[in-house]
């Protein structure tokens, strides 16, 4: 899975705390400017057309081609010039979790087995130059995607058609994939190598949105991609450092119930320090009154700054993404090959101290499971080592001499030492001050990430004790289960997600029969109930889920933040 930019977010608050102690920033923000989690931003007044948007962002906007995006990528713009068969649900909350249709009539009509869906296409779709959209653009926007020279985009197509394996794409098979039909201009036919009940949710993804065959400019289309959205491209700088997008005057709103596009212009400004961007949204000064950011979040001193300030926390968004931190275990190595071992090490954790580690209770949720706290994935709640909120030592002693360790032991932890407060050096020293308490010596092993990477990802070279963390493209249990757990996802020559090397013949085979349901609340289940059995095992240890807290500028309007993508939806946003 590639890991969304929302997460790796460094603190930098030296700049912005000057600003909000100073008071310069002390200006009145509108009332729906979304204080609360998935607050909608219902104020006094109605969201206005007119005005430009400004998003100050730390990570460029790269590869601005739908076949080369992650998802949605880049906090929701991309989805504003591209859209795909179908959606997210464009409502805050737990709402927001939900798929519906967008360029299609419905999220999809599966056959019996869920290894056939069949989509068609609304009336009165266009391209920004006028022309009809048809399934043929869909069916070439999805082939290019498999384009050696176009990699980069989420791979579930590569794995879920037949013969998506082999495909090399148009420019070296003209012919196309025989498994994406397109019987007439408005329907299209997937024909999938096993159930998945689940494929409304990957036809959100940014390949699915339609490209027109002769306007493919090959790896130069990103410069001017042809939109099918409520704005189109008119600048592209630095492969998205600056983007520019103003209104598509052929797109249809009655086509489209998800997006509001009230500001005229959207103006994105990339690569610049994140102490820089909550500073200019804090002062709210000239343009940066009406802006927002989509990969910044506010840190530890930040947040305590402007917790006596009324007027900036009424400005404050908070998002949860699907995401869980976690010591990995890899039952390979001695002695984690020991389940009582394992065990000792999950009631020794000490998740108050992590929590604290991580930034503090507003920016970290403690887990004890492995599956999010929201019911999208079928989160069912279970502790099977219960550790309380500060550890539980001689629980844990007990079973290290269960175990044959009566003295306890010594193990090396790999961390990162990169400072996101996720697997870095204060969350691994939090780790080893509570297993200390329990007789186990904790050694600590930090790498610089790209090796820390290269080692948790790997089935020869991973340690026996590390940390990691994984989200889930949509919010369901599927993609959040299967590559952990399921054995036939391991990899053994790249990268590898299921650290503890399980290949459960019963697990692999309950993934198999919950991908086969169509019915999401009762997959929702099986998935919840697939979690609490794994988690027997202590195959890892949960310790806490991040919480996102985000500025935006005085003049923002209508926030909206889905705990589908935890962040502020550019397409709903006003300004004054």
């Amino acid at each position: 899975m590639r890991q969304p930019s929302v997460i790796s977010r460094r603190v930098a608050a030296v700049a912005v705390s000057v600003v909000l102690a100073s008071g310069a920033a002390a200006c009145a923000g509108p009332e729906d400017a979304g204080a609360k989690s998935g607050t909608s931003g219902k104020g006094s007044s109605a969201p206005q057309k007119g005005g430009t948007l400004t998003v100050l962002n730390a990570e460029a906007q790269t590869d601005f081609d739908p076949a080369r995006l992650y998802t949605s990528g880049g906090g929701n713009v991309p989805s504003l010039v591209f859209r795909t068969l179908t959606t997210r649900n464009r409502e805050a909350g737990a709402a927001g979790t939900q798929v519906v249709p967008d360029l299609a009539t419905d999220t999809g009509r599966p056959n019996k087995d869920a290894t056939e869906w069949t989509y068609t296409l609304k009336d009165g779709l266009k391209f920004e130059d006028g022309t009809p959209i048809t399934s043929a653009d869909v069916k070439y926007g999805i082939e290019r995607s498999f384009a050696a020279e176009l990699s980069g985009g989420a791979p579930y197509l590569r794995d879920w058609l037949v013969g998506g394996d082999t495909y090399q794409g148009p420019y070296k098979d003209p012919k196309g994939l025989a498994s994406i039909v397109t019987p007439d201009p408005k329907t299209i036919v997937f024909k999938l190598r096993k159930p998945e009940g689940e494929f409304p949710f990957v036809a959100t993804q940014t390949q699915f949105a339609p490209v027109p065959k002769a306007k493919d400019k090959g790896a130069k289309y990103e410069e001017h991609p042809v939109s099918s959205g409520p704005y189109k491209v008119v600048r592209n700088e630095n492969d998205g450092e600056r983007l520019v997008l103003e209104r598509n005057e052929h797109w249809d709103p009655g086509t489209d119930e998800e997006r509001k596009a009230y500001p005229d212009k959207i103006d994105v400004r990339s690569g610049l320090d994140e102490a820089v961007i909550n500073q200019r949204l804090a002062t709210s000064s000239g343009a940066d009154a009406a802006a927002v950011t989509t990969d910044t979040n506010l840190g530890p001193a930040e947040l305590a700054q402007i917790g006596s300030d009324k007027a900036l926390a009424a400005r404050v968004g908070t998002g949860r993404f699907g995401f869980t931190n976690y010591i990995a275990f890899n039952p390979k190595v001695k002695p984690f090959d020991n389940p009582k071992v394992r065990q000792a090490i999950s009631y020794a954790v000490n998740r108050t101290s992590v929590v604290n580690a991580a930034g503090g209770s507003a920016l970290a949720e403690p887990a004890t499971t492995f599956l999010p706290e929201q019911e999208a994935f079928g989160f069912t709640p279970y502790d099977h080592f219960p550790a309380g909120k500060t550890g539980n030592p001689e629980k844990a002693k007990q079973l290290l001499e269960e175990a044959g360790f009566p003295n306890g032991l010594t193990v090396t932890l790999l961390h990162s030492t990169a400072q996101n407060r996720t697997t870095s050096p204060e969350i691994a020293t939090a780790v080893q001050e509570a297993l200390g308490k329990a007789g186990i010596t904790v050694k600590l092993d930090g790498q610089e990430p790209n090796s820390f990477n290269e080692k948790r990802w790997s089935v020869k070279d991973a340690p026996g004790f590390f940390l990691s963390r994984w989200g889930a493209d949509w919010p369901a249990g599927g993609p959040f289960l299967a590559p952990i757990f399921d054995g036939r996802q391991i990899v053994t020559n790249g990268s590898n997600y299921n650290h503890a090397q399980l290949n459960d013949p019963a697990v692999n085979k309950e993934i198999d029969e919950i991908n086969k349901l169509t019915d999401l609340k009762a997959a929702a289940a099986r998935w919840g109930a697939l979690d609490k059995k794994i988690g027997e095992q202590a195959l890892d240890v949960p310790l806490f889920h991040p919480v996102y807290k985000r500025l935006v500028g005085k003049d923002v309007k209508n926030v909206v933040i889905s705990d589908w993508t935890g962040v502020l939806d550019v397409s709903q946003v006003a300004v004054k």
